[in-house]
């Protein structure tokens, strides 16, 4: 296990490296000139050709790369084109709400997920266990926007439950949680029914009912161990998929968190806020799933990488 974890920490940096490469010339890639949009669409060339010689485009790319490189290396990256601020102040300012954000519906998604899931499979194939699958398949179905307008219009707008845009007390965090949790908490749902019914099936369970244990502690204590694999699993690899969601959900409710800030920054090229905000989130990824590599080590002993 040991020497398993060394050699994913000493894969990191060439993992990075690959990414970091992969996103600088991406970024690129992009329609629009940053130089023409900040001197402003009414710019005589001259000042777009010396706006764009201010902001170093003017040099090749393997030149530009090299230098965001250097300075990546050594915890500089870059300046926001758009607000003249270090990228990783921007980044500082906004990380608190999008990681309370992110906090609120993971833990709003594996208590959901995992209640749900475990419940339907103890009652299968009655209306509980039917009504969770059809509402794990509704939750999975249901486009982002979609049901964060939809949460909006209901219970901001016509009901005055709760606040409709912004970040302030625990209000504001119902419905961006709500709307970013429900997808992966229908996917943790969802796996937990089936990884549950293929564990409470084995002969162990059987015995361990046989000798009088009471049901919710074969449940709790064997049944849901051993079926925490898998589910580890999913939880792990959604959380890539709650950082993406946010930048929707941070985006329709006016959220001052990184999605907000990554949406604002394709809005005007601007490169380092989208390279240092893409590195963040691809780093995130990467040691969530060396974390959960770990986690189900310990969950199950009698794995054994190589």
């Amino acid at each position: 296990m040991t020497t398993y974890a060394l050699k994913k920490l000493l894969a990191l940096p060439l993992v990075v490296l690959g990414v970091s490469a992969l996103i600088f010339f991406a970024v690129r890639i992009l329609p629009g000139d940053p130089a023409k949009l900040m001197a402003g669409p009414k710019a005589p060339q001259s000042v777009v050709e010396a706006m764009r010689v201010r902001m170093g485009l003017d040099r090749p790319l393997w030149v530009q790369y090299e230098s965001f490189l250097w300075r990546a290396l050594h915890g500089d990256l870059g300046t926001s084109i758009r607000s003249h601020k270090p990228v990783d102040t921007e980044i500082a300012e906004r990380f608190p709400y999008t990681l309370r954000l992110a906090l609120a519906a993971y833990l709003f998604a594996i208590v959901t997920g995992i209640t749900a899931g475990v419940l339907a499979a103890i009652n299968q194939k009655t209306w509980f266990d039917s009504a969770v699958m059809f509402l794990a398949i509704i939750g999975a179905s249901t486009a982002n926007f979609w049901l964060a307008l939809m949460a909006m219009n209901i219970f901001a707008v016509h009901l005055g439950w709760l606040p409709l845009l912004g970040a302030g007390g625990w209000k504001h965090y119902v419905l961006p949680t709500f709307t970013l949790g429900l997808f992966p908490a229908a996917l943790v749902a969802r796996m937990t029914r089936s990884s549950m019914l293929e564990v409470i099936n084995q002969d162990y369970i059987r015995t361990a009912m046989s000798k009088g244990l009471r049901p919710a502690v074969v449940y709790r204590k064997h049944a849901l161990r051993n079926a925490l694999i898998p589910i580890v699993t999913v939880v792990g690899l959604n959380l890539g998929g709650l950082l993406g969601g946010a930048v929707v959900t941070e985006t329709v409710f006016n959220w001052p968190g990184l999605g907000r800030l990554l949406v604002n920054a394709v809005q005007f090229r601007d490169y380092p806020i989208i390279q240092g905000l893409t590195l963040l989130t691809v780093l995130t990824v990467v040691l969530a799933n060396f974390v959960v590599d770990l986690v189900i080590a310990v969950i199950n002993p009698r794995i054994r990488y190589d």
